[in-house]
């Protein structure tokens, strides 16, 4: 959303199958939604020029940025959010898949006040931590666990564990994952991925990170399990083995699935080279699955890191593995610290996620609504002869106006169209469906959507297809 009108391309030739767009009426389209999108957010637009006075960009944190100025919300209910302007949208966004439990969940609303009430932060362990571990550990079978306060600072502490346990400096990742804001993930993304196929070095994502931090990071595409071979026996020829490999389960931007028989074969190859194996469930974890991908796709990691839908939506995070790696945190060989870890109001949050919320029959509410947005995102699709990607899993999902599958870094660059990604989140935006300004395809659902609130998303998508195509 950062790029003027004039700055963004269109690509001539779109992929066999995608959709054909004319440059001329995607012009006049955007232009159009660009103008009804600044006139019905003036509150916005004031509270942007306000914030810009104290916050760099007018904004917390760079993934809150927009154009022309950011959404501002005041509150949400159930599905749905409203901006200061006072309009109100059904939330695709849902905190960038934080809320999986809806907003004010009466539940939590219930349990953050009882234990507010008792004193929020004590920076000292609470049973609840206790009772929100033992969930955890049964619905990953990994039996040690500690907190963090970010899903940034769980990836960041499972790597140093990870090179603490194995003495090994190097890491690899997959090509175009986000792991989190800290230096050695930040490498391999976006269009800076340009990674060399045979190093796997690649650039940083952005300045201020060493080149010597950078080196240590190798990146190979999602659903190749062949190239993390390669990659794996040049650096044991090299004696210059990684750490671990920190991969996403599920590719995020733009959701792709694992291919049948691809993290089998990453577990075997990883263990084959003694390389720790950390599946990043930031996002997945408690999204497609009660026990994540590690229980949808029936792959178990070395380590697992979680955050976004753990808290309720409070600030948390946390790391899970075997008692054998964890041994190195255990014996204090590795610091694992944070003030706020294991803080008392996010763990009775998360304890009532677990346990009141997040249940069994939630998991098949969340396929039940993704199913029926998928299938009538396909039906749109069909009628217009568009091959696309439809994909749900869990409360996660995606529609992609593409040639074919999304199945990692590659294919989803191949069918990116900057202007039609624009496109796409102001058109939905404007018309009720607030979705992540990034990757506006993608969406998460909460336990407080229904079938009626699916319906609204499929007639929104059909809506700018036919305007597209007719």
């Amino acid at each position: 959303m950062g790029q003027s009108l004039k700055e963004r391309s269109v690509h001539a030739d779109p992929p066999q199958g995608a959709v054909a767009v004319d440059a001329t009426r995607l012009r006049r389209a955007l232009a159009d939604e660009e103008r009804r999108f600044a006139e019905t957010t003036a509150g916005s637009h004031h509270l942007y020029r306000s914030a810009r006075e104290v916050l760099v960009g007018g904004v917390p944190s760079s993934y809150q940025s927009g154009n022309p100025w950011p959404l501002y919300l005041s509150h949400g209910n159930g599905p749905v959010v409203w901006d200061v302007d006072g309009t109100d949208r059904i939330d695709y966004h849902a905190g960038f898949g934080a809320m999986v439990q809806g907003h004010a969940h009466p539940v939590l609303v219930r349990e953050m006040h009882t234990r507010y009430a008792k004193g929020s932060h004590m920076a000292a362990p609470t049973e609840d931590a206790v009772l929100v571990a033992k969930a955890l550990s049964g619905r990953w079978r990994l039996p040690s666990w500690r907190f963090t306060s970010s899903g940034s600072e769980a990836t960041a502490d499972a790597i140093r564990i990870a090179r603490a346990y194995t003495g090994r400096d190097a890491i690899v990742k997959t090509v175009g994952s986000y792991h989190g804001h800290h230096d050695a993930v930040l490498v391999g993304l976006g269009t800076d991925a340009a990674v060399d196929p045979v190093s796997g070095t690649s650039r940083p994502a952005s300045a201020g990170i060493p080149d010597a931090v950078a080196a240590q990071t190798l990146a190979v595409p999602f659903n190749d399990a062949p190239a993390l071979t390669r990659l794996l026996s040049a650096l044991s020829i090299r004696d210059h083995l990684p750490a671990c490999f920190i991969l996403e389960p599920a590719f995020m931007f733009g959701l792709a699935n694992p291919e049948p028989g691809y993290l089998e074969a990453v577990r075997d190859i990883t263990r084959h080279y003694g390389v720790v194996l950390i599946f990043d469930e930031v996002k997945t974890g408690l999204t497609i699955a009660a026990g994540g991908a590690a229980e949808r796709y029936g792959v178990m990691p070395d380590m697992v890191t979680l955050a976004k839908a753990l808290g309720g939506g409070l600030p948390s995070g946390a790391v899970g593995s075997t008692e054998e790696i964890m041994a190195v945190v255990e014996s204090r060989r590795v610091l694992q610290a944070g003030t706020f870890n294991g803080n008392a109001l996010t763990m009775a949050a998360a304890r009532a996620n677990l346990t009141e919320i997040l249940t069994p029959e939630a998991y098949v509410q969340l396929e039940r609504i993704g199913a029926r947005i998928v299938s009538g995102c396909r039906a749109v699709l069909d009628e217009h002869g568009i091959t696309g990607h439809t994909v749900s899993a869990g409360a996660r999902g995606c529609v992609a106006l593409s040639g074919g599958p999304i199945r990692d870094h590659a294919s989803l660059r191949d069918y990116e169209h900057p202007g039609l990604t624009r496109l796409t989140w102001l058109h939905a935006v404007n018309r009720g469906i607030y979705v992540t300004p990034a990757r506006p395809e993608q969406w998460t659902l909460s336990v407080a959507h229904a079938e009626k609130d699916a319906d609204v998303y499929v007639e929104v998508f059909r809506e700018l297809v036919s305007s597209l195509t007719s």
